[in-house]
């Protein structure tokens, strides 16, 4: 059984597509999506409809809960507050009222059993959609951040666009990175892999090359308000 993570795909529909026909391709079982779907992206609406037609589970990540209410102060540095949510606005025009109810909807985190496997997978900590888990953290960090559910094997989460895997007491965290706005310094889009087979458990970090400039072109044609500083991100794969 092989199992995709993805996430933090960010209204980037081609980094997306690109994601899933790379899926399609190494024959994966399952696929699960960890949040951050349309928001910060030029494509909203496509984004979010690629990830509903894949018919299957998905959380809400701290961006789609910005999508539903808004950007509060104290979230993010305040000198950043208001272009963030003229970037809102500007993507909840291009949503249907159904398409914020979704998101407004969705669960915060998924408890999984798959072959007797058990999986724990949530967007940024079990109880937060925003606490950053760096990947660098001591174990002492990792281990009450991030594995409350003590009878899960694996641990997934997204967020900080930092793709990694660590193993903690015999357990696995895996970090999915970004399909939409990678930040390790490399433009490719992250996901993750775990395969189950009668002989244990393989895991992986796939990146997939993505057409940058076609997406950058698409910020600037779409006049999305913060295009300048959302393409450099883009292009230099970081913050």
């Amino acid at each position: 059984m092989k199992i995709a993570f993805i996430s933090d795909i960010h209204g980037n529909a081609h980094a997306l597509e690109q994601v899933l026909a790379d899926i399609k391709q190494k024959q994966v079982d399952l696929i699960y999506v960890l949040g951050d779907l349309c928001y910060r992206g030029p494509e909203p609406k496509r984004s979010l409809d690629l990830v509903r037609a894949l018919n299957t589970e998905v959380i809400k990540g701290n961006a789609d809960e910005w999508v539903v209410r808004g950007v509060r102060e104290g979230e993010v540095p305040e000198k950043a507050l208001a272009m963030m949510n003229r970037e809102r606005d500007w993507t909840v025009f291009h949503l249907d009222p159904a398409d914020v109810d979704y998101l407004k909807q969705l669960p915060s985190e998924l408890h999984l059993s798959i072959e007797g496997v058990k999986i724990h997978a949530f967007h940024a900590t079990p109880h937060s959609l925003f606490d950053i888990i760096a990947p660098g953290v001591d174990d002492a960090t990792l281990q009450s951040s991030l594995m409350s559910a003590a009878d899960s094997q694996i641990y997934v989460y997204a967020h900080i666009h930092k793709p990694y895997i660590r193993y903690l007491q015999g357990k696995v965290i895996i970090n999915t990175g970004s399909v939409g706005l990678p930040f390790d310094g490399l433009p490719m889009a992250s996901y993750a892999t775990v395969e189950i087979t009668a002989a244990g458990i393989r895991t992986a970090i796939e990146r997939v090359h993505t057409d940058v400039e076609s997406v950058v072109r698409q910020y600037e044609e779409s006049r999305y308000p913060n295009a300048a500083m959302m393409t450099n991100v883009l292009r230099n794969g970081s913050v």
